[in-house]
């Protein structure tokens, strides 16, 4: 039995320009990824500074938005360029004086090649070193081939990175500023007064979502910086670790831990590297140590955390940074927990928006069974 199937030409033309539209619109948002994703971490900024800039609004006499947020970046700045105080002078302290003790290093060395050499000679094995170093010059010389190309592409990757942290501090302060007025036009564009309020509800709940998930993950963060600090501390008063390094190995963590789950540990890397220069042993405690502490703050501190500040579950955290770090690296890994109760803040409401239209029906239909039965 064949069965044919009449299509006309108008509907066989809508069909391929709506296939050729979503294709189109999938290349665009493809091609303008990178500039989409600067205005989605401004956008993310905007709205985590946007609570500290309304307060300011309101207690400033003239209540200019202009000079509150510059006020709030100013802070901003003063803050970063206090984390790089604490930081960058322990840190060339430490790394000069491992400088200063490169010879007696060598000394050393140079006394213990002496039994290798003896070593090698005695068990003839001359011939295999010998090949190893040739192996070892070979890609030496195929690296210094390649290193010209290698350094010409790092200038242009951290150009391309201070353009785009230029561009996401202008953004922010231009959202920052002009973000009220633009949600009251958006807003003045509704006919329907109910719908406009239970969208400007929904907006005011994924807007209590972000700023909640900037305050928990600055206190998984303090938490982590003050363990490290403290960490360090205890070190100093049994191995050669100066103590002043507790301060900036805080300050360090603390920052590396704003990016969920492996921030942490970037830190710890970081701290570890400059305990190293004093204190292998040092170091290697310090690792450890961390490895069983992140365990404990990436299982029960973090997703306590924030599963009480966006009213996610501990499982649905983990799914969501998961999903956003395989996805979209670094930044997705970040905005992966507010985003995840903004779409469960949307699903409920289309949840229970259904909810009541199938409970309105239910009643229509009753009521429609009783005006038959009379």
């Amino acid at each position: 039995m064949n069965v044919r199937i009449q299509i006309d030409t108008r509907t066989f033309v809508r069909f391929w320009l709506v296939v050729i539209g979503f294709a189109l619109a999938a290349f665009a948002i493809y091609s303008a990824r990178t500039a989409l994703l600067i205005v989605g971490i401004s956008a993310f900024l905007a709205i985590a500074l946007s609570p500290p800039v309304n307060r300011l609004v309101k207690v400033l006499p003239g209540k200019s938005r202009v000079l509150s947020t510059a006020i709030s970046y100013f802070v901003v700045m003063l803050i970063l360029g206090l984390i790089v105080f604490l930081v960058i002078p322990p840190v060339v302290e430490q790394t000069s004086k491992f400088l200063q003790n490169i010879p007696s290093l060598v000394d050393t060395t140079t006394h213990q090649s002496s039994s290798v050499t003896k070593f090698i000679n005695h068990y003839n094995l001359q011939p295999e070193v010998d090949q190893m170093l040739n192996s070892v010059k070979n890609s030496a010389t195929g690296f210094a081939t390649g290193i010209g190309s290698f350094v010409i592409s790092s200038i242009g990757s951290v150009l391309s990175m201070v353009t785009a942290f230029i561009l996401v501090l202008v953004l922010t302060f231009l959202m920052l500023v002009e973000g009220p007025e633009w949600l009251s036009r958006l807003w003045g564009l509704y006919r329907d007064k109910p719908r406009m309020k239970h969208h400007r509800k929904l907006l005011t709940q994924m807007y209590n979502i972000v700023t909640s998930y900037v305050t928990g993950q600055l206190a998984v963060s303090a938490i982590a910086g003050t363990v490290a600090g403290l960490a360090i501390f205890v070190l100093s008063a049994f191995l050669d670790v100066p103590s002043n390094l507790a301060i900036p190995s805080a300050t360090i963590v603390f920052v590396a831990s704003l990016i969920p789950l492996f921030g942490a540990m970037i830190g710890a890397l970081i701290v570890s590297i400059v305990l190293a220069l004093n204190s292998l042993t040092a170091a290697i405690i310090f690792m450890v140590f961390f490895i069983l502490y992140q365990q404990v703050e990436a299982n029960y501190i973090h997703p306590m955390i924030q599963s009480k500040r966006v009213d996610l579950s501990i499982l649905a955290v983990l799914v969501a940074v998961t999903v956003g770090i395989y996805m979209f690296g670094i930044a997705g890994g970040i905005v992966s927990i507010p985003v995840a109760g903004c779409i469960k803040v949307l699903i409920e409401d289309y949840l229970e928006n259904t909810k009541d239209n199938d409970d309105d029906e239910k009643d229509s239909k009753k009521s429609q069974t009783i005006e038959v039965q009379v």
